[in-house]
């Protein structure tokens, strides 16, 4: 049976997110802010036009902002992560095998379909019409392919004008022009610095990398190249991963919006980046034995005196309790904080991960409550239907200075009521 893998993108996401409920921004040049209105993480196709470059802080694009009007945005994360998840749940409607690879990036297995070409614009539409999110469908016989395909769904013509490139329908001439037309830098896994160095060796195109001897190459290189040159000859190296694998620590940290040398404050930002964090450890269904606080001022301040401290807290029995780990990094806090300086972050990681189902119980260790597990999962129902952070502990009430900077957010359209469009 001909593999038939599909790579689904949604088009410029964060910036379609700001216009689904703004039609009016339909045409306006778009930036999105980092945590803090820091620097710009997501551009609209118009402003990339304006050659405003990913990363550039914002203070340096100022002149040309207002000189094209663009539209700047704060990051508003709680309406990207609903529409992200609205726009996955429909994909997976689409096929039986889906890997949900990254926020706006879902892989599906269209293996067996008929009329995939067809079929993936019934998908586009399907999207479109239920989320307002435009998406590009790639499709060939490996999941590198597929990626390079959904590069070509969205920039090259003619495969542009449709939104699907699948490449079983590409004659091999016009597959080994395409191919030559595009640099290796767009192979799915080569990094700038590795593209450099294969340019270096005389392979500057797709289609030189795909003719490289894998052994050779594998030799040089690594495994991983090996299996890239594989995949790019139609070989399916990489499979579905359709159970996200958990991951072994989880951190949550942020910059504060003022710098605060209150420890009240710095308690509050910990105590909800625990909240955060043990929400996540919860989700993948695992326990933490351990907890890590840290402190830390403006390493590249010359006006303030560098201070960062952290420690490493070990807990008595595993758990995903809010409350207890929230106890635990107070404990730690306590030991850490120094008065007297001007701190700019905080953070929280759990480590020592392991599967709840998994768990092996100490003889003599107290057993978890039933009615405080029944609390977290009442919880996390509760902020998943109206947005994180909507039911909280108080040691998470925010100061000013702990939150962060939003001053372009829109309103979180979907998931508060008091921000609900109103037409």
């Amino acid at each position: 049976m001909l593999r038939q893998m599909a790579l689904v993108d949604c088009n410029n996401f964060y910036a379609s997110c700001e216009r689904v409920f703004q039609p009016k921004l339909r045409t306006r040049p778009i930036v999105v802010l980092s945590n803090n209105d820091g620097c710009v993480v997501a551009r609209s196709a118009e402003s990339k036009a304006l050659g405003i470059p990913m990363g550039v802080p914002l203070y340096q694009i100022r002149d040309l902002i207002k000189e094209h009007g663009v539209v700047v945005r704060s990051s508003n994360y709680a309406l990207y992560g609903d529409l992200s998840r609205r726009v996955m749940t429909i994909l997976g409607r689409y096929s039986p095998q889906q890997e949900v690879y990254s926020i706006d990036e879902s892989f599906l297995d269209l293996s067996g379909f008929a009329n995939v070409t067809q079929y993936s614009q019934q998908i586009r539409r399907d999207v479109k019409q239920r989320t307002g999110i435009l998406v590009s469908v790639g499709i060939a016989p490996s999941k590198t392919l597929a990626k390079l395909c959904n590069h070509v769904a969205k920039k090259i013509q003619p495969w542009a004008a449709t939104g699907v490139c699948n490449l079983h329908e590409i004659e091999p001439s016009a597959l080994k022009d395409l191919l030559q037309s595009l640099p290796v830098g767009e192979v799915w896994g080569i990094g700038p610095r590795l593209a450099r160095k294969l340019e270096f060796d005389g392979i500057c195109t797709v289609y030189d990398l795909k003719c490289a001897p894998a052994s050779q190459m594998r030799s040089r290189y690594s495994v991983l190249m090996e299996q890239i040159i594989r995949e790019l000859n139609g070989e399916a190296c990489l499979e579905l991963d359709e159970v996200p694998v958990a991951k072994l620590q989880i951190m949550s940290s942020r910059s504060f919006g003022s710098k605060t040398g209150l420890q009240s404050e710095i308690q509050a930002a910990v105590a909800l980046h625990v909240s955060t964090a043990a929400e996540k450890l919860r989700h993948q269904q695992s326990l933490a034995s351990q907890l890590m606080v840290f402190i830390r001022t403006n390493p590249f301040s010359e006006r303030d005196l560098p201070m960062r401290r952290s420690i490493v807290m070990q807990l008595a029995n595993p758990t995903d309790d809010t409350l207890l780990l929230q106890s635990a990094a107070m404990a730690g806090l306590q030991q850490i904080f120094v008065p007297g300086y001007p701190y700019q972050k905080a953070g929280v990681m759990l480590d020592g991960i392991q599967a709840k189902a998994a768990q092996q119980m100490d003889l003599f260790a107290e057993a978890a409550s039933p009615q405080r597990e029944k609390l977290m999962a009442a919880m996390d129902t509760i902020n998943q239907r109206f947005g994180r952070h909507t039911l909280r502990s108080a040691a998470e009430l925010m100061s000013h200075a702990s939150q962060m900077n939003q001053h372009h957010r829109s309103p979180r359209y979907t998931t508060c009521w008091e921000e609900l469009l109103s037409i």
